[in-house]
């Protein structure tokens, strides 16, 4: 693998403050925790007037990551495969979160409702637990269900073995939940047709942005 792919697959970025994970419910609420910089020292990212997204620029891109974990029908649920050559959203969160994980979620389900019904349905969402010793397939399907219920396509949910986890956050890039799952990562990462991710999103970001960015990238 020559240096610009390791760097390409491996965590890195991101925001003027570093890479951050969210504590749900704690005293992180008022906002994110700087945390878990896997950047190697590399300098953060400021969004400048020439950036592409409305959301976070990626300086550069996410391949999306290939692991299989459980679907909330308990089958294997192959994320490369499934959405190869499909534009995803890609977030990890646990189901009992108070803010973070329902606020994005909501975001992400209005900004579907303001796209065209043909692209919407082209837009795959998948929620991986960060608790997946609470958040069984039964469990996920009830909970995004609160969500995706009038949109074209459903949203997929995905739990598995906590090693299992741990591998799906790392070859995502994100960084690793701590405290059984309740510090998480913020990101929301968006991946297009080629199957990388440009953009990214954090806790907060209005459904607004995320609505004009999947019309870049799933309207591209």
């Amino acid at each position: 693998m020559t240096p610009a792919a390791r760097r390409r697959s491996a965590p890195a970025l991101l925001l003027a403050a570093g890479v951050l994970l969210a504590g749900c419910g704690s005293s992180a609420d008022t906002g994110a925790t700087e945390a878990h910089d896997h950047s190697g020292g590399a300098p953060a990212v400021v969004e400048g007037p020439d950036d592409t997204y409305a959301g976070l620029d990626l300086p550069e891109p996410y391949r999306k990551p290939s692991f299989t974990l459980t679907d909330t029908s308990g089958e294997p649920y192959d994320l490369a495969a499934e959405t190869a050559g499909r534009p995803t959203l890609l977030f990890f969160g646990y189901t009992d979160c108070p803010d973070v994980c329902p606020t994005t979620m909501a975001n992400v389900a209005v900004a579907l409702r303001q796209l065209d019904p043909a692209l919407a349905e082209q837009v795959q969402v998948v929620f991986v637990t960060t608790d997946p010793a609470t958040d069984t397939p039964e469990v996920l399907g009830e909970y995004l269900g609160g969500f995706d219920a009038d949109l074209p396509t459903s949203f997929v949910g995905l739990t598995g073995d906590q090693a299992a986890i741990e591998q799906a956050q790392l070859s995502a890039g994100v960084p690793q939940a701590e405290d059984d799952g309740r510090l998480h990562s913020t990101q929301l990462l968006l991946y297009g047709a080629d199957d990388e991710a440009d953009v990214a999103f954090l806790a907060g970001t209005p459904w607004e942005d995320i609505a004009a960015d999947l019309e870049l990238v799933a309207g591209a």
